[in-house]
């Protein structure tokens, strides 16, 4: 493997042999993923998990007169005759949202630990104000139906009644209102608050709740305004709507949503229940998750990892292309094997001590173990110290990618356009084909030698 093109083919290979072991480390790592994320999950399950909040609602009752047919037998004649009898029965109850919508929470965040995982969870207090058109009537009754007003309900749906703490209370400006706890494939509570013809009450909703993962409500009123604050400092905000304005800082955040009634695409009122859809496509709110966590940092670094084998080989090849004993393929993977650990211990010890911490142990171990077999195995003398600042200035470049998820397309880039520009350099005067002209010119030198040897005719 004396051909410098010839080398740099096989180098070549090499470094796209190492894709398989990077790639069972990736896998390593998606698993120590799942199982954090399956930690949190837990953990965030039992203090109450995910919230949605829906409603409320008004719920009035509505029943119909039917007529029930009947044959009864004449005592006069003996005949049968038919008898029709009204029977009262259940019909679809009217679904009514209301007009004003006023919700304010404030969080207050803390992390829960089970062995190294962390898991942010939070105690939300809910504010809630609304009222309902004050009808002389119900829209919507066909002619024989009559709505029970005196048992009409207000109806507010959440994802787990196990969530539930502290306050739980829903009055307006006269009385308070029992709570009990409603049925059906949606969690919640209702309150019986009779008839509302010819009111205008207004209701107040006081909630205290626990939550894990993230918060969410759905904005059910003809005007909705919903504000949020809390003391976590890296919110995501996702669901239906962005926020109209927010403001994020170290001590926390607060934003501020107003939805009209048009863009939730929720009717005003209805014989089915919307409750459903509201949840799934109308609900917005915030999400509690770490940012930027080791794992994610350590499959993204994994990912680059061929990138930097690449680059290590390529060093190691200029610096020794024209030495008399040229570094072996085994020594090639050896050293592509070695930065394939690098990943592995960098998860190990992130688990422990932190992400940090973790990336200098596992750099400092690697550039001080590749720079120890470049004195000892690959003969480089002081050319190692080259080696050894290139490394570290990799994993310099490789923990600015990790720690800037914005700039880490730009900076993978320029590294790898860096590096080409550099081997196109440090090559530029290469004789490639070294090889094979030398053992041209030992042909022609043996066909020379042999034309002298043949005897004259």
């Amino acid at each position: 493997m004396r051909s410098t093109g010839t080398r740099f083919v096989v180098v070549g290979l090499l470094a796209l042999a190492m894709f398989l072991p990077l790639l069972l480390i990736a896998d390593v790592i998606d698993d120590r993923a799942d199982f954090s994320r399956t930690t949190i999950f837990d953990v965030g399950r039992e203090w109450g998990g995910p919230q949605i909040i829906s409603g409320p609602m008004l719920v009035v009752p509505v029943t119909g007169s039917e007529p029930q047919r009947a044959l009864e037998i004449d005592p006069v004649t003996g005949r049968p005759t038919t008898v029709e009898d009204p029977v009262t029965t259940a019909r679809p109850s009217v679904y009514l949202y209301p007009d004003s919508f006023d919700a304010r929470f404030e969080l207050a965040t803390e992390l829960r630990r089970r062995g190294f995982f962390e898991v942010p969870v939070y105690t939300a207090s809910l504010n809630l104000t609304f009222d309902f058109p004050a009808f002389d009537r119900l829209p919507g009754l066909e002619p024989g139906e009559t709505a029970q007003w005196d048992t009409a309900e207000v109806v507010v749906g959440v994802t787990t009644n196990r969530a539930l703490r502290g306050t739980a209370e829903l009055r307006d400006q006269d009385r308070a209102y029992r709570l009990v706890s409603r049925g059906g494939q949606i969690s919640g509570f209702a309150a019986e608050v009779g008839d509302l013809r010819g009111t205008d009450r207004q209701f107040t909703l006081r909630l205290g709740l626990n939550g894990a993962e993230r918060l969410a409500i759905a904005p059910v009123g003809q005007q909705s305004v919903v504000t949020m604050a809390g003391d976590w400092p890296h919110p995501s905000f996702t669901g239906a709507f962005l926020p109209d304005d927010h403001q994020i800082d170290e001590a926390g955040f607060e934003a501020s949503w107003t939805i009209p009634h048009l863009a939730s695409n929720l009717p005003r009122q209805a014989r089915t229940s919307s409750e459903a859809f509201a949840r799934d496509q109308s609900a917005f709110g915030v999400a509690f998750a770490q940012p930027n966590d080791f794992y994610q940092k350590s499959f993204r670094a994994a990912r680059y990892g061929i990138l930097f084998i690449a680059l290590t080989f390529l060093t190691v090849l200029l610096m020794d292309r024209h030495g008399r004993m040229p570094a072996h393929p085994v020594q090639y993977l050896l050293i592509g094997i070695a930065q394939s650990v690098f990943f592995l211990l960098l998860v190990a010890f992130a688990e422990q001590v932190g992400f940090g911490v973790a990336y200098l142990i596992a750099s400092a171990a690697t550039v001080g173990l590749l720079a120890f077999y470049g004195v000892v195995g690959l003969g480089l003398g002081r050319r190692a110290a080259v080696l050894t600042v290139l490394l570290i200035v990799l994993y310099a470049v490789l923990y600015v990618i990790l720690q800037s998820v914005d700039y880490a397309l730009l900076a993978g880039s320029l590294l790898a356009f860096a590096a080409l520009a550099v081997t196109m350099y440090a090559t530029r005067n290469e004789d490639w084909y070294a090889t094979v002209a030398a053992a041209g010119k030992q042909l022609e030198r043996a066909e020379t030698a042999d034309g002298r040897n043949q005897p004259a005719p």
